[in-house]
């Protein structure tokens, strides 16, 4: 990790790519950028630790994390991945606890980093940072919903399906029934993050390549040839 120091201006700048601040005004980028810390991570290093005592909240402003956690028999757990636009470490911010996950520059990342303290008062006297945060939560707490009734309620070929599906929609552009993942994630990374076994991803990728549904190469993209199929199917099982 390298500490930069950013000009105001520019720290504004990179402020406004978060997406829960993209709506702020000028005067309340300035006040969080006020109180920002700016650090360079490469790729591989380190960021904050599986139950350690830091409490500051990081802003991703250029590049990727992972966000992940090993089980008591040594197995990695991928909770997700998270790009550039995004947040985390808000929650041991606001209650005090100890990490509940390790994340890691996944590439080169530009984070800003907000202490415990500067961030509640962020929240406490500004009622549109608080909304923006709250927000957030919000749609957390859909998410971690969604995904606990996906876990609880569908079997693993389905899970992967649930799983390529929102990478579509989320990493790539669906144009023409056809989406593109690019730097898609391995067999073995799928399967830590739908909790599963590297064996049963290459089952299903294999199932759904031979009905044409997908196409993998050999640049680490996923195509997926027929979106409309991929989410019939998801959707009627979720029915």
């Amino acid at each position: 990790m390298t500490t930069r120091h950013i000009s105001p201006d520019r720290a504004c700048a990179f402020l406004s790519i978060i997406k829960e601040f993209k709506n702020l005004s000028l005067v309340n980028l300035e006040a969080i950028a006020q109180v920002c810390h700016w650090h360079r991570y490469q790729e591989g290093e380190e960021i904050v630790r599986y139950h350690d005592q830091s409490n500051s909240v990081y802003l991703i402003t250029q590049g990727e994390v992972r966000v992940n956690f090993y089980s008591m028999s040594g197995k990695e757990v991928i909770l997700c991945d998270l790009p550039t636009g995004e947040i985390f470490g808000e929650l041991t911010a606001i209650d005090g606890q100890s990490r509940s996950a390790s994340v890691v520059a996944k590439t080169t990342s530009l984070l800003a980093s907000i202490s415990s303290s500067a961030f509640q008062e962020l929240i406490f006297t500004n009622r549109h940072i608080a909304a923006a945060i709250l927000q957030r939560l919000t749609a957390q707490i859909r998410r971690l919903t969604e995904r606990v009734i996906e876990s609880d309620t569908l079997k693993v070929p389905n899970r992967i399906r649930a799983k390529l599906l929102h990478l579509a929609r989320t990493k790539a552009v669906i144009a023409n029934n056809q989406a593109i993942i690019s730097a898609a994630p391995t067999h073995v990374e799928l399967a830590n993050l739908i909790g599963t076994h590297r064996e049963a991803v290459t089952r299903e990728i294999n199932a759904l390549k031979k009905e044409k549904i997908i196409q993998c190469n050999k640049d680490h993209e996923i195509h997926i040839l027929d979106v409309a199929r991929l989410t019939e199917m998801v959707e009627n099982i979720c029915s």
